[in-house]
């Protein structure tokens, strides 16, 4: 997984409405990058929707959340919106930010080994630099972790 103190690389991936969307875009803000497996299943909706109920406090430490997961834009939106998820979610068809990011891992179910996303996140401060790795988060303790990094990182 990509360390603390690195530059986050830069990326262009489409939103849930198609938009191109670039990580240097929010260089004026934290931001949490959160590497998601599937939309719309039990973990992924947990921690989506959490972060959604927190967005007043992701606000108030100036942060943006951006949501990236291999699903295909038509899912991100449908999830998006079935959820009433108001933060950008990206889609990273084939893994290729995820594979930077260090969170795209061989996985196992059922017999099949197949590659996916780890539920892993990382904050970036507003001059581009990785400067917190969540990796293999829990969708219950996701946010609280992310937040009190920001209030410890603001102090």
């Amino acid at each position: 997984m990509i360390e603390e103190g690195q530059q986050a690389p830069d990326f262009e991936l489409a939103d849930q409405e198609g938009r191109p969307v670039h990580l240097s875009d929010f260089r004026h803000a934290w931001i949490l990058l959160y590497f998601y497996p599937k939309a719309d299943t039990p973990g992924c909706t947990a921690q989506a929707c959490s972060a959604r109920d927190h967005s007043a406090d992701y606000e108030a430490a100036n942060a943006v959340v951006l949501g990236v997961s291999p699903d295909s834009v038509d899912s991100t939106r449908k999830f998006a919106d079935k959820y009433g998820l108001a933060f950008t979610l990206l889609s990273d068809e084939g893994g290729k930010v995820a594979q930077e990011y260090g969170v795209w891992v061989e996985k196992g179910r059922y017999g099949r080994k197949y590659f996916g996303n780890q539920r892993s996140s990382v904050l970036v401060d507003p001059e581009g630099n990785v400067a917190r790795v969540f990796p293999n988060v829990k969708p219950a303790e996701h946010d609280e972790l992310v937040l009190g990094a920001l209030r410890e990182l603001a102090a």
